[in-house]
C-alpha cells in the first residue's frame, strides 16, 4: 500500500463511536473513496484485547480496503507499537495509520493528545511520533490536524509534518475547543495556504452541508481532497449527490450489519439510524416518539420492524413488506398505537384539571 494507491478525493471523516465498519461500507456504496476508522487508543490496543478484537474485526477483508485507522497519543514507542499491532492484523489489505492531532474532547486535554500537541512546545513530540511511524511502518503516515492558537504556526507545523515523514496533511481549519467544537464556519482561507506551503497532498475538512458545498471547497481551498465528518452521518449518500429515504437507507444499513455481525453495537446502530431518520423528519410532530420508541429497540430486528411499520405509518405511508412483519406483527403495532392515544388522552386530561 502506498499513496498513490489511495484516492484521496471523497473523505469519510474518524467519528466517535460513528466510524463503525458497517457504516465504512455503506458511505463506500455511495461514493466515499477512502474511509478512517474512529480515533483508537494505542494503550487499549495493546492492553485491552476485547477492545483490539472489537476494532480490528473486517480489518483483514478487502470490502473494508482502503482504510485509515486513526490513533492519537503523546508517547512515539506507545504510539508506533500501537499502530504496528493494527497494522499486522490488517496485512491483507494495507491499512494506513493517521495520527490524531485535531481532537478537542476533555479526554483529549486530560491525557495530553489529539488537538492539545499543537502548540509549539510539543510540537518535538508531534515529529518524533510521525517519523517513529513513517520509519516503522511500510505503509502510509497521515496527521489530520486543526488550526494552531496562532494561525500562522499552522502552516509552519504543516511543513513541519512534511519533513518528518506524514504522507498527506487534513486540516480541519477551526481552533480546538472542548465546549465549542464547531464554533462559527471553518476559515478554509488556511487550507489555501498550508496546501501552498506544502508538496505533499492537503485534505479540506469543514464547511460541508450539501453535495455544492462539496465542489466549492475544493474550488476555494485547492485542496487535494474533501473530507466529510457529521453530514455524513445525516446523508450516507452525499458523495454520490443523492438524498436518500431515511427508511430505506436505515434498511440499508441494518442488512450490513446483519452481514458483519459483532462489528457495531446496538447503540451506535440506534445512533446511525436516528440520524437518517431525524435529517427528514426530525421536526416531524412524532419524532419524539420515533426517538423514544429507538431507544428500547434492543436488537437490530427490533429497529428493522419499528422503520418499517411504524415509521412509514407515521409517514402517512403503507408499511414496507418484510418476512419479519406479519399479520400478528400489524395488529400488535395497532394495539401500541392505542395505548400512545389513551397516556396522550390521560395527559390532556390531567393537565385540564389542574387549571380547575
Amino acid at each position: 500500500m502506498s499513496l498513490h494507491d489511495l484516492d484521496l478525493s471523497r473523505i469519510a471523516a474518524p467519528m466517535v463511536n460513528q466510524s463503525d465498519l458497517p457504516f465504512r461500507i455503506l458511505v463506500r456504496r455511495y461514493d466515499a473513496s477512502l474511509v478512517y476508522t474512529q480515533m483508537l487508543l494505542p494503550e487499549r490496543l495493546l492492553n485491552d484485547q476485547d477492545y483490539l478484537e472489537f476494532h480490528t474485526r473486517g480489518l483483514r477483508e478487502a470490502y473494508d480496503s482502503p482504510v485509515v485507522v486513526q490513533l492519537c497519543g503523546n508517547d512515539p514507542d506507545v504510539v508506533v507499537r500501537g499502530a504496528r499491532t493494527v497494522v499486522d492484523r490488517a496485512d491483507a489489505i494495507g491499512a494506513c495509520v493517521d495520527l490524531n492531532l485535531g481532537c478537542p474532547q476533555d479526554s483529549a486535554r486530560e491525557g495530553h493528545y489529539g488537538g492539545y500537541l499543537l502548540g509549539q512546545k510539543d510540537w518535538p513530540i508531534v515529529e518524533s511520533i510521525v517519523s517513529a511511524l513513517s520509519h516503522t511502518l511500510s505503509v502510509p503516515v497521515a496527521a489530520k490536524i486543526r488550526l494552531c492558537q496562532n494561525v500562522a504556526y499552522t502552516r509552519d507545523l504543516g511543513e513541519r509534518l512534511e519533513a518528518a515523514g506524514a504522507s498527506w496533511i487534513t486540516l480541519h481549519a477551526r481552533h480546538v475547543s472542548a465546549r465549542r467544537r464547531r464554533q462559527g464556519a471553518a476559515d478554509l482561507s488556511q487550507v489555501r495556504v498550508l496546501k501552498e506551503r506544502v508538496r505533499i497532498p492537503v485534505v479540506s475538512n469543514g464547511n460541508v452541508r450539501t453535495w455544492e458545498d462539496v465542489a466549492a471547497n475544493q474550488a476555494e481551498t485547492g485542496a487535494d481532497g474533501i473530507m466529510v465528518g457529521e453530514t455524513l452521518l445525516a446523508n450516507p449518500c452525499l458523495f454520490a449527490n443523492v438524498v436518500p429515504d431515511p427508511v430505506n437507507i436505515s434498511l440499508e444499513y441494518l442488512d450490513i450489519c446483519r452481514d458483519h455481525p459483532d462489528t457495531a453495537t446496538i447503540q451506535t446502530i440506534q445512533t446511525h439510524v436516528r440520524h437518517f431518520v431525524d435529517h427528514q423528519c426530525g421536526r416531524r410532530p412524532w419524532f419524539n416518539k420515533f426517538r423514544a420508541a429507538l431507544g428500547r429497540c434492543e436488537t437490530v430486528d427490533e429497529i428493522e420492524r419499528l422503520l418499517r411499520v411504524k415509521v412509514q405509518r407515521w409517514r402517512g405511508l403503507a408499511p414496507l413488506a418484510s418476512e419479519e412483519v406479519d399479520e400478528d406483527g400489524a395488529h400488535e403495532d395497532d394495539d401500541d398505537e392505542e395505548r400512545v392515544r389513551e397516556v396522550e388522552v390521560e395527559d390532556v386530561i390531567a393537565a385540564l384539571s389542574m387549571l380547575q
